[in-house]
């Protein structure tokens, strides 16, 4: 009787996409803003963190070894747990704690915490000789940052970045169960809660789908940006002479 109930209430296949597209934008919407957010704080966050070590352009070790554990308590917790636990300071920003506003602070927690870590990792990967060079060229430390660190680790930043929008696809997916709204409101809301199998299988072919556009462009990316591949792009340019006998 349950499974009569749950045909007659399916949605039509004709209005699928009625629904199952604005949820796409609003899990557009949430993740766009919250990957600026997490760009804009998580890239300098990363850089300071990485130069307050012992062997960075400031050191300073005990501030290193405060941020460096804000961070990773901000990255051990598993996001429904961050999101439930933060809701008084959710409400406090946005003054409510459901919806998009809601949903952009807690994702925005874990992504930056997520993303501040790939950056210092990627600055660590940068050869040491570089740094030493443009610090004997005269470079100030916000200089030697931007060109000698960030600018060498840019492959490396944009891989990090792709898996942390990945992350934050399935985060607001998941955000979407406290009434978020995006693709996860319309998973729960008409694939769990109605039983709509032809929803719960739009909304999974649009999040793969979704996902694997943004690692294809990321891989794509990373490529371009990378020198080595650049210089193996530029040989195979470059037509071989005609001998002539």
């Amino acid at each position: 009787m349950s499974a009569l109930h749950a045909n007659v209430n399916d949605i039509p296949l004709a209005g699928i996409p009625a629904l199952v597209l604005p949820a796409l934008g609003e899990t557009l919407i949430m993740v766009g803003i919250v990957m600026a957010i997490v760009v804009l704080v998580g890239v300098p966050l990363g850089a300071i963190i990485h130069n307050l070590a012992r062997d960075g352009l400031f050191p300073n070790p005990a501030l290193h070894s405060t941020l460096s554990w804000i961070v990773s308590v901000g990255r051990s917790l598993p996001f429904l747990i961050l999101m439930v636990a933060i809701i008084p300071f959710t409400r406090l920003i946005t003054g409510t704690n459901i919806g998009i506003a809601a949903a952009v602070v807690p994702m925005s927690v874990a992504g930056i915490a997520f993303f501040t870590r790939i950056v210092e990792n990627s600055l660590r990967s940068v050869p040491p000789s570089l740094v030493k060079v443009a610090k004997a060229s005269g470079g100030s430390s916000f200089q030697i940052i931007c060109t000698a660190q960030l600018g060498e680790a840019i492959p490396s930043l944009i891989g990090g970045l792709t898996i942390n929008t990945i992350a934050m696809i399935e985060y607001s997916a998941i955000a979407g169960t406290i009434g978020a709204g995006g693709i996860g409101y319309v998973a729960v809301t008409y694939g769990y809660q109605r039983f709509d199998n032809q929803v719960m299988l739009a909304t999974i072919i649009i999040l793969v789908a979704l996902v694997a556009a943004v690692q294809v462009i990321g891989d794509a990316l990373v490529r371009l940006t990378t020198p080595h591949s650049a210089a193996r792009v530029s040989r195979r340019s470059v037509r071989r002479p005609v001998l002539v006998p």
